[in-house]
């Protein structure tokens, strides 16, 4: 959890981490750091989608099970407010901070990713267009695909682990850079000018 954060962010994703970790959380919800690249992807993404879509998403389609009114609250709380944060940082340069876990003094940087890819999946079509309107903007991508996978469990983009280890053992330092770059592409799309139909 990144260190930058304050107390109450801190508390609430503590919370939150708790909750998603207990038998209450449907088995196949996302965990805090595949739902921190999540909401990222789906914050700074090409089109705005309202949490009645995405939601759902982090309960893997099953409805959790909530002690109370009040923890139901608590808990869509965080993952709204960390929402917010997001954003709220991307808006900053320097300022974002991703949740990645930490094992044995290792950063893991996996789940993070493929919870952004599952992000882009909502608007894949839209998505598209990083990819394809210039190549270095495309290039933000690379680095989080590179710890994809498919629904098969293959690698996205197949490496030679010890060929590439320095590259991948890189890529937790490489992701605010590529956050912040593409939330500056899609804001940039976004104000550009249309050409007007002839």
């Amino acid at each position: 959890m990144g260190a930058e954060m304050g107390q109450k962010e801190d508390k609430e994703l503590a919370f939150l981490d708790e909750y998603l970790m207990s038998d209450d959380a449907p088995k196949e919800s996302m965990q805090l750091s595949d739902l921190d690249g999540f909401l990222t992807a789906v914050a700074i993404g090409p089109e705005l989608i309202l949490p009645s879509e995405w939601l759902p998403k982090v309960w893997g389609g099953e409805e959790p099970a909530f002690s109370s009114a009040e923890q139901a609250a608590q808990v869509t709380g965080a993952i709204l407010n960390r929402y917010n944060q997001i954003l709220a940082q991307v808006k900053e340069p320097g300022a974002y901070i991703p949740i990645l876990w930490e094992h044995e003094g290792i950063v893991v940087a996996g789940d993070w990713c493929q919870g952004f890819m599952d992000g882009i999946q909502l608007r894949l079509a839209a998505w598209s267009r990083l990819m394809t309107t210039r190549r270095d903007h495309g290039m933000l991508l690379m680095p989080i695909l590179m710890l994809c996978h498919n629904d098969e469990g293959e690698p996205l983009l197949p490496l030679d682990t010890t060929k590439d280890e320095d590259l991948l053992d890189s890529i937790p330092d490489l992701l605010p850079g590529c956050v912040e770059g593409i939330y500056e592409f899609w804001q940039e799309e976004r104000t550009a000018p249309r050409a007007e139909p002839a």
